[in-house]
């Protein structure tokens, strides 16, 4: 089986954290988020993955062929000169995805969830369409393109976007199976799949929805990224909760904390809810962290405190510094002893020596 994974261009949506990683190597949860991905499709069968990028850093090169060899699995890159939507990289991919006559998976990069593939599987082969569409409820559809199925039926009626008064809560949901007859449908050009070709196949009869069970989040942007955080540990919460730390040592854990064995953490720290402390990460004595991501190789020193934020890569937060209000720290970015940043967002390779009062960015 296959599948392909619209990875897209720079990830501007998550800058600061983009400027030096791709956005697929960007560590969620201890693991970089195309990984999240590719061990799910592994799991299920899959056994060729193409990455559909405007462009090929190479250290996105490298590093996924570390991936090919772990997983048995063979990983393509389809670079495309212009951007091509959400439909035009099927088409360019065509050559890859019509090896065989086996369904395909397609899924948006920034989706994590709990990626039930062997379940979307089997509906999409017993209903016998050309697509399956997963479907996830949220609080307010508004924000959303609502699907509408026929009534008592799984078949897709129509869609309504970001609909002004109530009609459903069901949106997609980023995570789709094809046919390969539906590459008959997309041409090789910019092209969405949302608005040019599944109303074709829903008015055809030939697209389905199967509702996502568990957690959903699209991690595209900062604040975003820290609910999908809070989402997935909770989780692991149900599922392996020995995963999660407990406290132990002069260490305080509140509610969900994933600690990556090689992390130091110092006495008297007050962890959680919802943090994520990486690999080589160096958290110091007395440190409060809350709804925090610190990435890989980070340093929070000692009685700092950390709310709402994201620490980047070789980053440094000085003693007794407070961050909130969604500041996120490009990769090696050091705050200074004592200060204060509300809702910076700071550019990578830069030092913050004064206090920062309103979310601004800094270059």
């Amino acid at each position: 089986m296959k599948a392909l994974i619209l990875v897209g261009g720079y990830g501007t949506r998550l800058r600061p954290l983009t400027f030096t990683i791709p956005k697929p190597l960007v560590d969620f949860c201890n693991k970089p988020l195309v990984l999240h991905q590719i061990e799910a499709l592994a799991k299920v069968g899959v056994k060729h993955v193409i990455l559909a990028v405007n462009y090929q850093p190479e250290v996105m090169v490298a590093q996924i062929k570390k991936y090919e060899e772990e997983y048995n699995i063979k990983i393509t890159f389809s670079v495309e000169s212009e951007p091509l939507g959400t439909a035009g990289p099927l088409a360019m991919a065509r050559e890859h995805l019509t090896v065989d006559s086996d369904p395909f998976f397609v899924l948006n990069s920034d989706v994590v969830c709990e990626f039930p593939f062997a379940k979307l599987l089997e509906f999409h082969r017993a209903h016998g369409g050309e697509g399956t569409i997963m479907v996830t409820r949220v609080e307010d559809p508004s924000k959303f393109g609502v699907v509408l199925n026929k009534p008592g039926s799984s078949a897709i009626q129509r869609f309504v976007e970001k609909p002004k008064e109530f009609v459903g809560d069901c949106v997609n949901a980023g995570i789709y199976i094809f046919n390969t007859t539906v590459l008959d449908r997309i041409e090789l050009r910019p092209m969405s799949i949302e608005t040019e070709v599944f109303p074709g196949m829903a008015r055809d009869g030939q697209l389905h929805s199967l509702v996502l069970e568990g957690f959903w989040a699209d991690v595209g942007q900062p604040k975003d990224f820290l609910t999908g955080t809070t989402l997935y540990l909770g989780s692991l919460r149900k599922k392996t909760p020995e995963l999660l730390a407990a406290s132990a040592d002069g260490i305080e854990i509140i509610g969900n904390v994933l600690i990556h064995p090689s992390a130091t953490v110092g006495k008297g720290c007050k962890l959680g809810p919802d943090v994520v402390i990486g690999q080589n990460s160096v958290v110091g004595n007395g440190v409060r962290l809350n709804r925090t991501v610190v990435m890989p190789n980070a340093t929070v020193k000692e009685c700092a405190f950390v709310k709402s934020s994201i620490v980047g890569w070789h980053s440094s937060v000085g003693r007794w510094a407070r961050l909130d209000n969604v500041c996120v720290l490009g990769e090696d970015v050091h705050v200074g002893d004592e200060y204060f940043v509300n809702g910076g967002s700071i550019l990578p390779h830069k030092s913050v020596s004064k206090n920062i009062m309103e979310p601004q960015i800094v270059m």
